[in-house]
């Protein structure tokens, strides 16, 4: 069971605000169902999430905005209905309207407190392309030493099933990671997460504070009901997760309540807030775990599940039962025990078929059974991220 607390729980709160007070590098994401109202974009809550912006900036803070609405923005601006949008070229189509109008009017809400922004566009092959996740993370650094608010959205344009990030959640939990963020603030249409469903659940609480996300906090997810756009409730608590991992904290919260940012530092107790995993991964790692899609699995015994997680070992071919994908050398892999629960992904040495040729065998035989040997592990320790909950595993 993971430990929360429902109300407020002194030492929790000291630990809560200490983060919030440290923070000197946060991420908000602000989505479509806080962002938007019946005939448009809600300029409002634009309006007052500028003035966060700005009080953060004040207080010596770095700040990226991680905004969707460009869809929203393109049904209002050739007044197109929402019922309309039947396929993915049609929503292609408005984000490509819209993106310039959601940046004219936040540009010019930025522009009101002598605040200039950077528009980012990426798709999930950005990131997954090392050489350009480097290259996007030091534009980010050099906005930010500018002063330079950068302003995140997927391109939907030109974003296909496989290039996708999944929601705009994933996208500021991979940002956040990226850039070693401190913080992530996800604004939403809902006050926080409930311990049970509060429509028709009498006991249901408001959990303020998250020390470990786990299945029964996962489960929570669907306790709550918003109009929640592509992600939902479960995609926020994804995304906590990830942050976690990462080494960074996160907050759940009501986007349109105005000051929500200000009154957050100023340590009112507002939403849910994740605390962060004590070792925070680093560079390649976190790349690895967080950002590459797993285009396959491999089951290992309980022999290789021991050695990877307590050991410090890389995996070895003679660890491996079985292997599943059609992944290849270089792609990200998943590593299950017999369980089929993953315990750890990991970037593999060898594509799929040769994998499943040298399971079970020792290393001294790849090249008798292949006819070459690039290297003598699967994946190399260096290469292999343990999940957290996961390390120490006898």
């Amino acid at each position: 069971m993971a430990k929360i607390n429902k109300q407020y729980n002194p030492d929790f709160l000291v630990e809560r605000q200490e983060l919030f007070t440290k923070a000197k590098r946060v991420v908000i994401k602000v989505g479509s169902a806080v962002l938007t109202k019946e005939n448009g974009l809600n300029l409002a809550v634009i309006q007052h999430l500028v003035e966060d912006i700005k009080y953060l900036q004040e207080s010596g803070r770095e700040v990226i905005l991680v905004s969707s609405g460009a869809v929203a923005a393109g049904r209002k601006k050739i007044n197109f209905q929402e019922d309309q949008i039947v396929t993915l070229q049609q929503k292609q189509a408005l984000a490509a309207i819209g993106q310039s109008t959601l940046m004219h009017i936040y540009d010019k809400a930025f522009a009101t407190h002598n605040l200039h922004i950077a528009q980012v566009l990426l798709t999930h092959s950005d990131l997954a392309h090392r050489n350009r996740y480097v290259n996007f993370k030091n534009t980010v650094f050099t906005l930010l030493k500018m002063g330079i608010v950068p302003i995140i959205n997927e391109n939907d344009t030109v974003s296909t099933e496989e290039l996708q990030f999944g929601d705009n959640d994933n996208l500021g939990a991979l940002v956040t990671n990226l850039i070693e963020g401190d913080l992530f603030i996800c604004l939403t249409d809902v006050a926080s997460l409930y311990t049970a469903n509060p429509d028709n659940d009498p006991t249901a609480a408001p959990v303020f504070t998250v020390a470990k996300i786990d299945d029964s906090v996962e489960k929570m997810a669907g306790n709550t009901t918003s109009s929640l756009g592509t992600g939902g409730m479960r995609s926020k608590i994804a995304a906590a997760k990830k942050v976690a991992g990462g080494g960074g904290a996160s907050l759940i919260g009501p986007g349109r309540t105005p000051g929500i940012i200000k009154k957050l530092f100023c340590g009112e107790k507002i939403g849910t807030f994740f605390l962060p995993q004590r070792n925070r991964l680093q560079g390649r790692k976190q790349w690895i775990a967080f950002v590459l899609k797993p285009q396959g699995k491999l089951e290992i015994d309980d022999g290789a599940c021991r050695a990877i997680c307590s050991g410090g070992k890389s995996l070895l071919p003679s660890g491996v039962i079985a292997a599943k994908g059609k992944f290849q050398a270089g792609d990200s892999v998943e590593c299950c025990n017999r369980q089929g629960q993953v315990i750890a992904v990991g970037t593999i040495n060898y594509r799929a078929e040769d994998v499943q040729r040298i399971q079970g065998r020792h290393s001294d035989v790849i090249e008798q059974i292949l006819g070459y040997r690039d290297s003598d592990v699967l994946i190399h320790r260096d290469n292999l991220v343990i999940l957290p909950d996961k390390v120490g595993e006898k």
